[in-house]
């Protein structure tokens, strides 16, 4: 008995050193994970179309800008530059418009078919966009909402929408209603209270619900390929345009997509960890 006992603190010593190393192994994972795609794609976009093709890979490349200096004198690219973030902006806008205050009552409020409607959330991403894309068409053209931002922007907000609505649900619920309530006994209406003692403590989070929203209508290329012809994004535009060429510049291609998300990620970043601190009050 004395000896297991004298045997325990080395036990769990050699728990927690293990513990630790699995931690950063997987800390080491996740990030060659980001790091390693990125570092290759910069690579390839910054070298000559020999060094793209050639094996093995020089460490650094030789700062060839042919391929980036192709994709700005291209005809399109700006519009479709633009095109992306006039969407983006207005999905991000409409989302929270839309999720943040059904968040809120989902987090305030009890009402028959509560976990139905959060369920039924979750269930509107795991719907097959391609089996809308036809039906979508159609109502677009008779609408004329067909080859417009608005539109697009509509179908993008469709998209973020479940985000948007779970993400400010949890943290409105990590928000205690005592706040609220002694707002309410000082005199303030429920509107002012929100606005007055919870939105500043949540605008980091809806900061951050935005930031998923711009980052899914960014990136949505299947919607923005269907239903724009003339005013394509920069996804959309680049796969029409980089269906049949060289692999050098379809690597140009990507750094153009990927590096705008990152710097929008970059700039707000701390509006992330905002949200990290208040979601795990």
């Amino acid at each position: 008995m004395t000896d297991a006992v004298a045997d325990l603190p080395a036990d769990t010593g050699a728990s927690r050193k293990a513990g630790q190393f699995l931690y950063g192994a997987s800390v080491v994972l996740l990030c060659a994970w980001v790091i390693v795609p990125l570092y290759f794609l910069l690579l390839n976009t910054l070298s000559s179309p020999e060094e793209v093709n050639s094996f093995p890979k020089s460490f650094l490349p030789h700062f060839d800008l042919g391929s980036l200096t192709f994709f700005a004198n291209f005809q399109g690219i700006l519009r479709a530059l633009w095109n992306s973030v006039l969407v983006a902006a207005m999905t991000m806008v409409m989302s929270i418009v839309i999720g943040a205050p059904a968040g809120y009552a989902l987090s305030r409020f009890e009402f028959r078919g509560k976990e139905a409607f959060r369920l039924l959330i979750l269930l509107t991403r795991a719907f097959p966009l391609p089996l809308l894309a036809l039906p979508l068409a159609v109502l677009f053209i008779r609408t004329g909402l067909d080859d417009t931002a608005f539109g697009l922007a509509l179908v993008h907000t469709t998209l973020a929408i479940p985000f948007a609505v779970l993400i400010t649900f949890s943290l409105f619920s990590g928000i205690p209603i005592e706040l609220e309530e002694a707002a309410w006994t000082l005199g303030c209406t429920r509107f002012t209270a929100f606005t007055k003692v919870v939105l500043p403590l949540i605008l980091p989070g809806i900061t951050a619900s935005a930031i998923f929203a711009f980052v899914i209508s960014w990136n949505e290329v299947f919607a923005a390929a269907v239903l724009t012809i003339e005013n394509r994004t920069l996804p959309a535009f680049l796969l029409q345009t980089l269906g049949e060429a060289p692999l050098h510049l379809k690597f140009a291609g990507g750094f153009i997509l990927v590096v705008p998300a990152l710097i929008f990620i970059f700039a707000v970043r701390k509006y992330l960890f905002a949200m990290w601190g208040i979601a795990n009050r």
